[in-house]
């Protein structure tokens, strides 16, 4: 008999945990007006939640979908994950299924680490050698996740070797107005500096007295100090 979304969202309500659960309120921003707002945990620590995947890697993609679109944020990573290893066991056919489905339901994929632990490794992949002009569409969205998921997309293509979307991604995004736009903008540049840092130096001196201070912290990040400390003070 397949497995059902109502035993795995039964087994997962038997490993909740009261007070982890209040952390991550707090650590997700789930108060009013916050970029989680009204997000909910049920205090399930992301470990066994991969334990839950491998244990129900053969259930039905219905069930899948299903916790996708659960209120509680650790299911939705459940279904997350469950699609990332999909999507890495699959064919092409299965593949493009879930980069449709995927992209088509990013509002599930609602808060930062659930962006972080999919789009490198489903949209990046499937559009490795296809047109990648979905990703600026996507960042240049009024939603948060989608301009997200197109910039941590493009980390594929870095661990490639492959830097040109990532900045011209990064470009569309320098003067984002969310701080997790900085974030992600500012990891993603400092990913292509771990690998060229010309490149890096090349858009931070076009953009580095304007762009926001978040996002220049995180990339130059692994600057020598006395580099760091005069970026921020724009004396390149």
């Amino acid at each position: 008999m397949a497995t059902t979304a109502t035993a795995i969202r039964n087994e997962f309500e038997a490993l909740a945990n009261d007070a982890i659960a209040e952390h991550s309120q707090r650590f997700f921003k789930t108060g009013k007006g916050e970029y989680g707002d009204n997000d909910r945990f049920l205090g399930i620590r992301i470990p066994l939640v991969r334990q839950q995947v491998k244990r129900h890697r053969d259930a039905p993609m219905r069930a899948i979908k299903a916790m996708l679109k659960s209120p509680w944020h650790e299911e939705r990573m459940f279904g997350v994950l469950s699609l990332v290893d999909r999507f890495k066991r699959g064919d092409e056919t299965q593949q493009q299924h879930i980069f449709d489905y995927y992209l088509g339901n990013i509002r599930f994929v609602n808060n930062w680490d659930l962006v972080d632990s999919s789009a490198h490794l489903i949209v990046g992949p499937w559009l490795e050698t296809r047109s990648r002009r979905r990703l600026y569409r996507l960042a240049k969205s009024k939603d948060l996740w989608e301009r997200r998921v197109a910039i941590i997309s493009s980390y594929h293509f870095i661990r490639g070797e492959d830097f040109s979307d990532t900045l011209a991604l990064a470009e569309l995004l320098v003067h984002d107005e969310h701080d997790l736009i900085h974030k992600a903008v500012g990891w993603m540049l400092r990913e292509v500096g771990n690998r060229d840092r010309k490149a890096e130096v090349r858009f931070l001196k076009k953009h580095y007295r304007s762009m926001p201070r978040t996002m220049l912290r995180y990339a130059i990040e692994k600057f020598p100090q006395a580099q760091r400390k005069a970026w921020l003070q724009g004396k390149m």
